[in-house]
């Protein structure tokens, strides 16, 4: 294929109209130019990430050979923190949908996951979430806090999910398929759409929080137990959201 006569444009029209052939591929790699050389690159990060995004659908596409073709991915945000709810979400994605950067939400920059989260919302067949707070949480325990909010957002979903691949967690009163997939945020695509649904949602709860108690920086730390927020319930004691059953809380003021 003979393309140096052929504008950048011109190129670029090869390219977006269909895939290219290694024809092309090879006269590009050849071609003296440094636009038409940065325009090739960028075509191969895009085929890299779409090959690693479709290894992200490894379980989903099982499951479609096995029948199961309505898939749901589950996780959760905020186990660990001193303060505020968890949040759990279920997410069914098409199959195999293209949604460049998704990835487990912990590997994500604050910035990137606010621009998945709102691709996720345009692609998704649909999204739940459930939000259990720092009061229940005390009163059954967070693990069991965390498994019904996961309960709620599956069980809100339409259609209802074939088969849900969960973060870790199992959860046996499931009427339908269920995997337990540790590290599943970074395995599956639902996973990782959900952890990333989770997350946003949360932290846009936090950040209403430190509007109301700007004193312990909940925007900053999100109420996980950072020194900066230790020294904050030091000072002015629990506030209403806090974990009454978390430590240090616990040992600090239930004794009180």
């Amino acid at each position: 294929m003979i393309i140096e006569k052929m504008t950048i444009k011109e190129i670029e029209g090869l390219f977006a109209a269909q895939e290219p052939t290694e024809e092309l591929l090879s006269a590009c790699r050849s071609d003296s130019r440094i636009a038409v050389h940065r325009l090739l690159a960028r075509w191969e990060r895009v085929q890299r990430e779409k090959e690693r995004i479709r290894a992200l659908y490894q379980f989903e596409y099982e499951a479609a050979a096995n029948g199961l073709e309505i898939v749901a991915g589950v996780d959760e945000a905020g186990r660990g923190p001193l303060a505020g709810p968890v949040v759990t979400a279920a997410v069914i994605l098409p199959l195999g949908a293209f949604i460049p950067r998704l990835n487990d939400s912990k590997k994500l920059s604050a910035k990137v996951r606010e621009e998945l989260y709102l691709a996720i919302k345009e692609t998704a067949v649909d999204i739940q979430y459930a939000v259990i707070d720092e009061k229940t949480i005390d009163r059954i325990n967070i693990y069991q806090a965390t498994m019904n909010g996961m309960y709620d957002a599956i069980f809100a979903l339409r259609p209802t999910p074939e088969q849900v691949l969960i973060d870790a967690v199992r959860l046996d009163r499931l009427p339908m398929a269920s995997l337990s997939i540790i590290k599943g945020d970074a395995k599956s695509a639902s996973i990782a759409a959900a952890s990333i649904i989770a997350k946003v949602e949360r932290d846009h709860l936090m950040d209403q929080y430190d509007a109301q108690y700007p004193e312990y920086g909940f925007a900053q730390h999100k109420g996980y137990g950072t020194e900066q927020h230790i020294q904050a319930i030091k000072k002015y004691g629990p506030c209403p959201i806090h974990r009454r059953t978390f430590e240090p809380i616990q040992s600090l003021f239930t004794a009180r």
